[in-house]
């Protein structure tokens, strides 16, 4: 038993250790957002864990015999392999509950649904290298972004007075679900993330100044240490992409 292990054990905490997609170094975060997310969790649920980045060129005899058939990100609980990411995130939602650990559901259940389709056209437009279908796939992109940012800048249900007269004043919310990162935004803010540096690099494209509830939403979150901290570099998430976009003919 490793000294991990075995203080864990101790102190009566679950044993769980986090194997991500390693970066073009072989160690250091690569890009997957699905990886982020999970890091994330564990993180915004103050449970102790181990993270271990894994080289899909180079995977270690034990790792494939540990999660055979399977790439990262996968986790081990006591043992346990976790192999589905909806499910794993399911699962540390059900069994790392309060008081010990805090509640990361979203009290809002529209915010499950936030910028759903918002990855999916950005993966279309950069994929797509012909010039007769690009500025349509751009203006779909911008209609899911637009979404996005009217849900970000609709106040909530507590934001809003019902005793005050006038206008309901915009939301001033820092994330999906109000000032705290909830399971939502774990999904949601890595794959805005590499949207904003994949699309800026290989096509030029921003997100629109004017569209301040995405940028307050983003800003937000580089303030945070869960996202910056578990958030690959800026030259993995292109490098990633290098193949991906393509140019436009």
């Amino acid at each position: 038993m490793s000294f991990y292990d075995n203080a864990v054990k101790q102190l009566g905490f679950p044993s769980i250790e986090l194997f991500v997609k390693a970066g073009t170094d072989g160690e250091s975060i690569g890009n997957c957002p699905f990886s982020q997310r999970l890091f994330m969790i564990l993180w915004l649920k103050g449970v102790i864990f181990n993270v271990t980045t894994v080289d899909l060129k180079r995977k270690p005899a034990d790792l494939q015999d540990l999660a055979p058939g399977t790439n990262p990100p996968f986790v081990t609980f006591n043992g346990e392999v976790k192999v589905d990411v909806n499910m794993i995130e399911e699962f540390l939602e059900e069994n790392l509950t309060p008081p010990r650990y805090p509640k990361l559901a979203p009290k809002h259940p529209e915010a499950n649904t936030a910028g759903i389709d918002v990855f999916a056209k950005f993966s279309a437009y950069i994929k797509n290298p012909r010039k007769d279908v690009n500025e349509g796939l751009e203006k779909a992109l911008l209609k899911s972004l637009k979404r996005l940012d009217e849900f970000l800048r609709t106040p909530l249900s507590e934001e809003i007075d019902a005793n005050a007269s006038g206008d309901v004043p915009e939301s001033t919310r820092s994330f999906l679900d109000g000032n705290e990162l909830t399971l939502a935004d774990c999904n949601l803010l890595p794959k805005l993330h590499i949207l904003k540096i994949v699309a800026k690099k290989y096509r030029g494209f921003e997100i629109p100044v004017e569209m301040t509830g995405v940028w307050r939403y983003l800003n937000s979150a580089y303030e945070r240490e869960e996202f910056i901290r578990t958030c690959p570099a800026e030259k993995e998430i292109q490098f990633a992409y290098l193949d991906v976009a393509k140019r436009i003919k």
